[in-house]
């Protein structure tokens, strides 16, 4: 047990807000006790002594008056989420109420919660690995499917099994470096280096699968930031407003109508945009609308995504050309808009500074799914397998690119014939650094800044 303090925490492990029911975690050894003073069963159990994985009706006290009916739920050491004992105290879900059984409980001897700190005293008490503490919170905040069957993946222990088989491996030849050079009077197998560098390599491919799902794990969980251009009037007022769902930019035939960057918050097929329509790149006089398509240049030279949008019914002119030249090796897709229209684009012209073109009508709906494939494919997420567990976050991103880095620099030591001692250096690093992505070797700092980003209550 590392809660050496042996202190009860409680917190309110539901939203704040009005629900139909509100809930009120106690985690530690006093749990049972504490939860006693406050709660009466009406069968009359003290939960303090009742068995694990039970549930018991009664209300919940402040001294003689009652403020709510309840249900307890018991759990016993270390069958819990945290590993300590628990009881959950769930009651209607009026904030006012969920917010005074909360108060005595603290009352009776329980301290507030910290951030997380549930799922680090889990953690802590060996329960979950850290990737699987930090899969929780990738849980919570997942917006599309995927998302979240990558952080249920993780959740289960996938992720952390796939990092522990790595280490395995890579700790192996650790060992065999250790135990030649240590004691080279030993009959022991001599270090093949052939070998050696085959089977790195091999380590090494498979950290760089994973840190590239990361990657494109990181799109899908947090977003892109994307933008849409292109000259006045082409649809990309109607086309945002498709994406979002709602009436987010005016739509009309007069050019010039989107003077500011309106942006919002979008999910396409399996990725989520973080989305904003920017003001038609075209030459103007008109002062407000220069600075409209100044802003429209600025933000499409910083996004990471672009969606540039052409007009199927008009032909490509001069604006279009220099639009399609600052595209280039840049991650676009190309949208011909209007294909409800006569059609006036070749759209090999556009091809040959893009590579990625679908046509849609924003208008109709038409060729979104198209959009989205594309979109998929271009970010590397229409690879991802979320069953297969995915780096999460940029600290495990982190340790897994230190762990490559140090696995690099052993089979280049290996290629240019340095010793097998400067060989096991660069790889006891690279074990170190799993062990910190694990967390089997973390320090306090990292633990603290892992669970800090939780909510109170989890």
């Amino acid at each position: 047990m590392i809660n050496r303090t042996g202190d009860t925490i409680a917190a309110i492990s539901t939203p704040q807000a009005t629900g139909g029911i509100g809930m009120v975690r106690i985690s530690g050894r006093d749990a049972g006790l504490i939860a006693d003073k406050v709660f009466r069963s009406v069968n009359r159990v003290a939960l303090a002594s009742a068995k694990g994985y039970t549930a018991h009706y009664g209300h919940v006290y402040d001294d003689n008056e009652m403020i709510d009916e309840a249900i307890a739920i018991v759990y016993r050491q270390p069958k819990s989420y945290t590993g300590e004992d628990v009881v959950e105290l769930s009651c209607h879900g009026g904030l006012y109420l969920i917010r005074q059984v909360l108060r005595v409980v603290l009352q009776n001897g329980a301290r507030l919660a910290q951030p997380g700190e549930f799922t680090r005293r889990a953690f802590e008490n060996g329960k979950i690995s850290l990737t699987q503490a930090e899969s929780v919170m990738d849980l919570i905040h997942a917006q599309g499917k995927q998302a979240a069957r990558a952080a249920i993946s993780a959740r289960e222990g996938v992720l952390a099994q796939k990092i522990d088989r790595l280490k395995e491996r890579i700790v192996g030849y650790a060992a065999h470096l250790a135990a030649w050079t240590d004691y080279p009077e030993e009959d022991l197998i001599p270090v093949d280096s052939s070998a050696l560098s085959e089977g790195l390599g091999e380590c090494i491919r498979e950290l760089q699968k994973m840190i590239r799902d990361g990657d494109a794990g990181r799109i899908m969980r947090d977003g892109v930031d994307t933008v849409i251009v292109g000259k006045p009037n082409v649809g990309k007022s109607t086309l945002m407003n498709c994406l979002a769902g709602c009436e987010r930019s005016i739509v009309t035939h007069i050019a010039g109508t989107t003077r500011d960057i309106v942006e919002e918050r979008v999910v396409v097929g399996d990725v989520i945009l973080r989305l904003a329509d920017t003001a038609g790149i075209h030459e103007t006089d008109d002062p407000v609308e220069s600075i409209g398509v100044e802003r429209a240049v600025r933000r499409m030279n910083q996004a990471e995504l672009i969606l540039a949008l052409f007009d199927y019914s008009q032909p490509l002119d001069e604006t279009d050309y220099r639009l399609l030249g600052n595209l280039k090796h840049r991650p676009c897709v190309a949208i011909v808009n209007k294909s409800d229209m006569p059609h006036q684009i070749q759209t090999e012209s556009i091809e040959a500074y893009v590579s990625r073109v679908v046509e849609i009508s924003a208008k109709d709906d038409v060729g979104l799914e198209k959009l989205a494939e594309e979109i998929s494919e271009l970010l590397g997420v229409s690879q991802l397998n979320p069953a297969e567990g995915i780096l999460s976050g940029e600290r495990q991103l982190q340790c897994a690119r230190h762990c490559l880095s140090e696995l690099q620099e052993a089979v280049q030591a290996i290629r240019v014939g340095m010793t097998l001692d400067a060989v096991g250096v660069s790889i006891d690093s690279a074990v170190a650094a799993l062990l910190e992505l694990s967390g089997e070797r973390v320090t306090e700092v990292v633990t603290d800044a892992v669970f800090h980003q939780f909510c109170v209550g989890k």
